[in-house]
C-alpha cells in the first residue's frame, strides 16, 4: 500500500521483520558525521514492508539526560560507514538539527518523506533510477 508516490513505512520494532544478524543491527548505536562528531544514536528503523527494505534511520539527538530529545528521520542513503559500534552518516550536526522532526502521524505521508530527502539534498527512494545504498542489511 502506498500514500502519493511513497509506500507506507512501518517501524521494524512494530513489524514482523527482521534485521539479517544481530552485528548489522544499528539499532541503539552512535551516530557520528564524517567529522567524528557524535550526533545522537539510532532509536530505530523505518522500513517499506512491501520492498523489505530499510528507508530511514530514526535518530535521537539533541537534549540533555533525556530531556528536550527530538526524533528525525535520516534516509539510509546518508549512512557511509558502520563500525561495531557507530554508524557513520554524511549529514552536518545542523542538518541533522534543522531536519523535519519525526511525527508518527506523518509518517504514512509521501510529502513528509520527500520533504525530509529534500531537506537533506537526496533522491526519494521511489524515484526512476534510484539505486539502494550498502548499509543496513536486514531481511
Amino acid at each position: 500500500m502506498t500514500t502519493g508516490n511513497a509506500p507506507v513505512l512501518k517501524k521494524i520494532s512494530e513489524s514482523e521483520q527482521t534485521v539479517a544478524s544481530p552485528d548489522e543491527d544499528v539499532r541503539g548505536r552512535k551516530v557520528v558525521n564524517a567529522e567524528g562528531d557524535e550526533m545522537g544514536k539510532v532509536d530505530d528503523l523505518l522500513i517499506d514492508e512491501q520492498e523489505g527494505k530499510v528507508r530511514f534511520l530514526l535518530v535521537e539527538h539533541g537534549g540533555f539526560l533525556g530531556l528536550g530529545e527530538k526524533k528525525t528521520f535520516v534516509p539510509v542513503d546518508a549512512v557511509v560507514d558502520v563500525r561495531d559500534d557507530v554508524v557513520a552518516i554524511s549529514q552536518s550536526r545542523q542538518q541533522i538539527a534543522d531536519a523535519p522532526a519525526y511525527d508518527p502521524e506523518l509518517v504514512d505521508e509521501s510529502r513528509y518523506s520527500e520533504d525530509v530527502f529534500r531537506h537533506f539534498g537526496m533522491a526519494p527512494y521511489w524515484g526512476a533510477g534510484y539505486v539502494y545504498p550498502p548499509y543496513p542489511y536486514y531481511r
